[in-house]
């Protein structure tokens, strides 16, 4: 009885300096958490999604690599949109010693660490295909509920430094990723083994470093019918979701001009400029070094100074206009140098926008009681914008011949994003 009024005083007492010692250390848990949660996932990602799975196309002989990737990434796309707001609405449901959403993350980070290997396996480009494709299932399971926990459990005070943390992860991570893929452009198998392995240190070491989630058995069981419970997950918020709406046409427009550019990086130096897969590969990995140390220097300055300014659009548009510029860098310059600067003026912004994004996104959500199911919907977002970019740069080559008109439409979808996150009002 003695212990336990002294561990109350101890927690109660400001003069001791406990009662908040534990708050700003749990604060400082879920910034470096979701700093590494992404930076594992993106590195992992990108080696595959940018460098790996296209070279492995061309490897095995395939007819029509830039095709067949636009096929992959649609499929894949459409399947992550389903499997995003479906795992998202079910970890709002799920009841575990651990929590709900853990079991799904720890999971998912197992079946997307060994299908990412098995990617680099077969032989033929739709084995190939399928092996991404389920990769993508453990993903999403991933995805869905760590976006959740910046709506559940990081006080709003701290949302913009985690939500820095979190687009700082995913962009240095891709930094990294492309430079480590450029290692292996050669050799892609030791290549797809290294990203099995970030995968699954991605789901594993983040959930060990956030602050353990409690076990929520205690709480009362869902008794809707399984019917009602998959209609309420594919069904997307509409009452007092103008700016959720808003926000998604944001992230799905600045996603796609991504995609139309990053994944296709390699055939842009290869087919456009002329480069050899040697020097290709050279050039992705300065581009990598340049875009991490820009994006770096972005996420950590944007993320704490939206907290202070407490404003969240002004960084977001400022955003969307320097990707918009560093594509047409290399419009106009249609060499390895306009590629480079590139990765300085476009990684800068996408930094920026990375650091804002997730705190927007929680901002205007309509009821956060759903927040795993509609933050699902917004990931649709990340799907929807791979998906159309790939389907917009595979079509555009097949057209023109080329990689040239692929630019101006990728800076038109920058335009769309910073339209969009000027329209959006319940948050400055």
């Amino acid at each position: 009885m003695t212990t336990a009024t002294n561990q109350a005083a101890t927690t109660s007492n400001p003069e001791n300096g406990q009662k908040d010692a534990r708050p700003r250390f749990e604060s400082a848990r879920y910034i470096i958490g979701m700093f590494v949660y992404n930076t594992l996932l993106y590195v992992g990602f990108t080696m595959v999604g940018s460098t790996l799975m296209p070279q492995r196309l061309k490897d095995i002989g395939v007819a029509n690599p830039s095709a067949t990737l636009g096929v992959i990434n649609g499929v894949g796309a459409v399947i992550s949109m389903f499997i995003n707001v479906f795992i998202g609405s079910m970890s709002d449901r799920t009841r575990s010693r651990f929590g709900r959403r853990t079991p799904w993350i720890v999971s998912g980070a197992v079946i997307c660490g060994i299908c990412f290997y098995m990617t680099g396996l077969p032989t033929m480009g739709v084995g190939v295909g399928i092996a991404y494709c389920i990769s993508l299932i453990g993903l999403n399971m991933m995805i869905a509920p760590i976006t959740a926990i910046l709506s559940d459990r990081v006080p709003e005070k701290d949302r913009g430094t985690a939500s820095a943390a979190f687009g700082g992860g995913a962009v240095i991570g891709q930094g990294l990723g492309n430079l480590l893929a450029a290692q292996f452009v050669a050799s892609t198998r030791l290549g797809f083994v290294i990203s099995g392995v970030m995968l699954l240190a991605a789901g594993w070491i983040s959930m060990a470093i956030l602050p353990r989630e409690h076990s929520n058995l205690d709480t009362p069981k869902n008794s809707e019918p399984v019917w009602k419970v998959i209609v309420h997950a594919f069904t997307p918020p509409i009452k007092g979701a103008s700016d959720f709406w808003k926000a998604f046409i944001c992230r799905t427009g600045l996603l796609i001009a991504y995609q139309m550019i990053t994944a296709y990086q390699l055939y842009i130096l290869e087919d456009r400029i002329g480069q050899t897969k040697t020097q290709a590969g050279a050039v992705i990995a300065t581009m990598s070094i340049i875009t991490m140390i820009v994006s770096l220097i972005a996420t950590f300055l944007s993320g704490p100074i939206s907290d202070i300014i407490k404003r969240r659009k002004p960084p977001i548009i400022f955003a969307c206009a320097l990707y918009a510029i560093g594509i047409a860098l290399a419009w106009f310059i249609p060499t390895p140098t306009g590629m480079l600067l590139f990765a300085g003026v476009a990684g800068f912004g996408y930094g920026m926008y990375s650091a804002i994004d997730q705190a927007l996104n929680v901002d205007v959500l309509p009821n956060k009681e759903n927040a795993g199911k509609d933050l699902g919907f917004i990931n649709i977002a990340t799907c929807a914008g791979q998906a159309i970019g790939s389907v917009f740069t595979s079509t555009i080559v097949a057209v023109s011949g080329g990689y040239t008109m692929v630019f101006p439409v990728a800076i038109a979808m920058t335009v769309i994003s910073a339209v969009a996150a000027i329209l959006i009002k319940r948050v400055k």
